[in-house]
């Protein structure tokens, strides 16, 4: 597969409601859930765009893009990292999957036409610009869930390692991870 210059889009989240306090600034080891992902996202692309709402006071030691809308959904901050690229192809990393590494992220990327995702997706995924049109319809309409748009724009599927996927929803299976 042809390895395309990838733009890293990290989806940063917000208040983590079910989590109790923002993820982002969570800490696996000796580095936040925030820092983790940039950290791979830079082993991974060529590019890296940090996406949220600045509205939610985050401090990160990167610049946040606000996606520009009210609607808190992984679509709205796809939608805007998309627009922000400089290359034909970014992947999709949220914040909350740690355990992500940068060949799996350059594996996405390398199979994506309009998209590319794992078997249990949606995400972490990869998208071609080719798809903002799409995307950009689904989030004017209100058609927020991911999965549909993966299916609409018949992505590619990759079997890889559940593992490897393992996403963080409480503290309690942060600490298993650490």
């Amino acid at each position: 597969m042809a390895r395309p210059r990838l733009t890293g889009i990290l989806l940063v989240g917000g208040a983590s409601t079910r989590f109790g306090s923002p993820k982002a600034l969570a800490r696996l080891g000796d580095e936040t859930l925030a820092e983790r992902a940039w950290r791979v996202l830079g082993e991974a692309c060529h590019e890296r765009i940090a996406v949220g709402k600045r509205a939610d006071g985050l401090e990160l030691p990167f610049a946040l893009l606000d996606d520009g809308t009210d609607t808190r959904a992984a679509l709205a901050g796809i939608v805007a990292g998309l627009r922000a690229a400089t290359g034909d192809v970014a992947v999709v990393l949220p914040v909350d999957t740690p355990l992500v590494t940068p060949e799996l992220l350059r594996d996405l990327g390398a199979a994506c036409a309009a998209a590319a995702a794992t078997q249990t997706g949606p995400l972490p995924a990869a998208f071609g610009r080719s798809a903002l049109e799409v995307l950009e319809r689904r989030l004017a309409a209100g058609e927020l869930r991911l999965g549909d748009a993966l299916a609409e724009l018949g992505a590619v599927r990759l079997e890889v390692d559940e593992t490897l996927l393992t996403n963080v929803n409480t503290p309690d299976e942060l600490r298993r991870l650490g």
